[in-house]
């Protein structure tokens, strides 16, 4: 593809509005392919202020950005209108921490922190690694408000590693100088037992609590409450609420993407899940959750007999 005078001038434009510019599919919070979900991963983690331009809604910029780079590879990195490269390149330079050389920042303090870990929690997490074979490592993620998630991967050639009581941790850059003080707990909740993170730091959340089929139906439809659907797409197509509401097929950006002090109500079958969605929930620090009593079986009994039960 030849650039025209205009096209060039159009990316150029781009690229003078930030000293880092990331081309990808989607947006930061939300990326719609994994490569752009791994770049703005890497980013985030070292801390960095970057823009970025969706390239993914736009084919006539797509086409354009790879010849302007001369890479086909979305999403791309450019430093002072300078492309760097793709994903793999910035992973590379994040390892090596050449992206810190390249911005004139000091090589960043790669120092573990200190997270405990209880013996329950210990025990558990040991086991699951073993389960999951060698190689797997607990990855940790602290965001900027202090809220922490985790999940079992492979090792990252750029993470920074810890190891506590015989489990292998690893953190992103920015989650290491956030996670300092993190605490890890394996307790028995009303619904069962479950990991516990947490930072002294960390926005205090409200617990879980229930809430009637028809005070949820009321608050839903005076807009003071969104529900979450847990059940999977065929067990929703057995019986559909009549109010909206969101679920979880295509995983939690649209959720996450809300206020964390938006009020949510998880809704399963007949409420023995929805007790450990709304715990997951408050994980990702969502601050106002509930759990709907007897799930859409108690819904279709005390709210609206139209729908199916099964």
């Amino acid at each position: 593809m030849t650039l025209s005078a205009a096209d060039r001038q159009r990316i150029e434009t781009l690229l003078r509005a930030h000293r880092l510019v990331v081309f990808m599919n989607g947006a930061p919070d939300a990326p719609e392919r994994f490569f752009s979900h791994k770049i703005c991963r890497l980013l985030d983690g070292l801390g960095l202020d970057y823009a970025h331009v969706d390239v993914s809604a736009d084919s006539k910029l797509r086409e354009q950005i790879k010849a302007y780079g001369r890479l086909q590879a979305i999403p791309q990195l450019y430093l002072d209108g300078k492309l760097l490269g793709d994903s793999d390149v910035v992973e590379r330079m994040a390892g090596a921490d050449e992206l810190h050389a390249a911005l004139g920042l000091p090589a960043p303090d790669r120092t573990p922190p200190a997270v405990r870990l209880t013996q329950a929690a210990a025990e558990f997490l040991r086991g699951v690694v073993r389960g999951k074979g060698e190689g797997t490592v607990v990855d940790i993620a602290v965001d900027p408000q202090f809220r922490s998630s985790l999940r079992f991967g492979p090792r990252r050639n750029e993470a920074i590693a810890a190891e506590v009581d015989g489990v292998a941790l690893q953190f992103d850059l920015a989650s290491a100088r956030r996670a300092e003080g993190l605490s890890i707990d394996w307790q028995d909740v009303e619904r069962g037992p479950s990991l516990s993170l947490s930072h002294p730091r960390a926005p205090v959340p409200k617990p879980v609590r229930w809430i009637s089929p028809s005070e949820a139906d009321a608050r839903v439809r005076a807009g003071t409450l969104t529900i979450v659907d847990l059940r999977r797409e065929e067990e929703r197509a057995l019986a559909r609420l009549s109010v909206p509401f969101l679920y979880l097929d295509e995983g939690t950006h649209e959720i996450r993407n809300m206020p964390p002090q938006a009020p949510l109500a998880v809704l399963c079958h007949r409420g023995e899940r929805c007790w450990h969605g709304a715990q997951h929930l408050v994980q990702l620090g969502h601050r106002d959750v509930y759990a709907i009593e007897g799930g859409i079986d108690a819904w279709a009994a005390d709210v609206d007999a139209s729908i199916p039960r099964y």
